[in-house]
């Protein structure tokens, strides 16, 4: 039975700008995954960060997925568990590797555009660690979902690299096998359900100050959180759907 967590922190400033009420916003313009069309592009591309920014944040994320599963296989003694994990892992490495290669094609170093995000990708990642192992299998199920559609948004702002870019991150990524793994302990244990609607709505307030950070200003005025408002509202949407589907409380 998995020990409850003491002393959960909050992203307080993030939960609290993202989730107040507000007036009623127009429809998130987020494309479906495997839409490369122009039908629903975000129009903030103004707030959007430069290319370098958004391609060392994306590339890197990915390759902080893998590590992070990577170190879960070493820990998991049950062989189907280290298959499910394994498959995740592999597809979080090969997205790596593709913007690896789009970074190429443009004639630029990927070790040197992903170095200035190094430290606070790895800030977070730690911060979104688990006690528990099944604590950090759903922080990479929550995390990656949401800020693979958060890039995949952006993506519209970069013309034919946004679109390489977004091949990629609509990719298949195998975490179905993470969600059998946290559906199945929920079912062996009742316990779990509450520690891990709870952890699920921790990981919120950290993944939405990632995404924030990454716009281009540091202040956004009226106009310009309108634009941004639909994207997060989707956002915490699509966080609502994950959650529901492996019978959690978002």
């Amino acid at each position: 039975m998995p020990e409850r967590p003491v002393g959960v922190s909050w992203s307080l400033v993030a939960w609290s700008f993202f989730t107040r009420k507000r007036p009623a916003a127009r429809p998130l313009a987020l494309r479906s995954r495997g839409d490369m069309g122009d039908a629903h592009r975000v129009d903030f591309e103004a707030l959007a960060p430069d290319v370098d920014t958004f391609l060392g944040q994306a590339t890197y994320l990915q390759l902080g997925y893998f590590e992070t599963l990577s170190h879960l296989i070493a820990s998991t003694p049950e062989l189907s568990q280290k298959e499910s994990l394994s498959l995740a892992s592999g597809a979080a490495l090969l997205k790596h590797r593709r913007f690896v290669t789009l970074i190429r094609e443009r004639g630029d170093d990927a070790l040197e555009i992903m170095l200035p995000f190094r430290e606070p990708l790895d800030a977070f990642r730690r911060a979104t660690h688990g006690a528990r192992p099944l604590e950090t299998v759903l922080s990479v199920h929550i995390t990656a979902g949401m800020l693979d559609d958060f890039y995949l948004a952006l993506s519209s702002s970069y013309g034919e690299t946004g679109r390489g870019a977004a091949a990629i991150l609509a990719a298949a990524d195998d975490r179905q096998a993470l969600v059998d793994m946290i559906v199945a302990a929920v079912d062996a244990d009742e316990e779990w359900r509450s520690l891990l609607a709870m952890w699920g709505r921790r990981l919120v307030g950290d993944t939405l100050l990632i995404a924030r950070a990454a716009l281009r200003p540091t202040t956004l005025d009226a106009a310009d959180e309108k634009k941004v408002e639909p994207v997060f509202t989707g956002l915490l949407a699509a966080h609502s759907r994950r959650m529901g589907a492996m019978g959690l409380d978002a």
